[in-house]
């Protein structure tokens, strides 16, 4: 199962480079997005699967999964989201005032600052 998940990490990893690469500010933020995602499956891969065992400890269970992985990944779910939707709003107000999202026009237009 790790095998596979590692795999998914490289492919969500090698698309959110590929995004944030380009010249659309939106691309950009689902790069962003994209790159978070991976980094979340990445930290569950490594925490390690728990498989069926329960996250918490009883009386008589010997063998546990690690909670910290998880909540490590909800907080930073969380947290991705507070910034993308930063990120889009930022987009949105710069796309109203520049009618564009294509960053080599948003450099070479002084005429706002």
């Amino acid at each position: 199962m790790e095998f596979i998940l590692s795999i998914l990490i490289g492919i969500l990893f090698t698309a959110a480079v590929y995004l944030i690469l380009s010249r659309s500010l939106l691309k950009v933020i689902l790069g962003t997005g994209l790159l978070s995602h991976g980094a979340h499956l990445l930290i569950l891969t490594m925490g390690g699967l728990g498989g069926l065992a329960p996250p918490v400890v009883l009386d008589g269970v010997t063998e546990f999964a690690d909670p910290l992985p998880q909540a490590l990944i909800l907080t930073a779910i969380v947290i991705s989201f507070g910034v993308t939707a930063v990120m889009l709003v930022m987009a949105y107000r710069m796309y109203a005032v520049h009618q564009t999202d294509n960053m080599n026009e948003l450099r070479g237009n002084d005429e706002h600052d």
